[in-house]
């Protein structure tokens, strides 16, 4: 059940980091950062909430990273494609400007 809930919250973690990286130039500085700033935060996320480093578990949290940097990048697309929204980097404040605001 740990597992389960340090998975979801990873995926959670990564959706802005995957709609930022979505905006930047591959290769470069900010989609490099991007992919590699919520490591230090799912480490210590693993470590706090006691699954440790389990084999068992890296399949799991890697399909995890890699499902919320995707919903990330599926999001910035809806946004930009489909609603045709003026969008920035940054996930937060997109959605705070088209979603939220009056």
């Amino acid at each position: 059940m740990r597992l389960f809930l340090v998975a979801i919250s990873i995926i959670v973690l990564n959706v802005p980091f995957g709609y930022w990286r979505t905006n930047v130039k591959k290769f470069s500085l900010q989609w490099i950062l991007a992919i590699h700033l919520p490591i230090p935060v799912i480490i210590a996320e693993r470590i706090f909430s006691g699954i440790g480093f389990s084999l068992v578990s890296y399949p799991v949290l890697i399909v995890a990273f890699i499902v919320g940097q995707l919903a990330g990048q599926r999001i910035y697309h809806f946004m930009k494609v489909k609603k045709r929204f003026q969008v920035s980097s940054c996930f937060v404040m997109d959605c705070y400007r088209h979603c939220f605001s009056v």
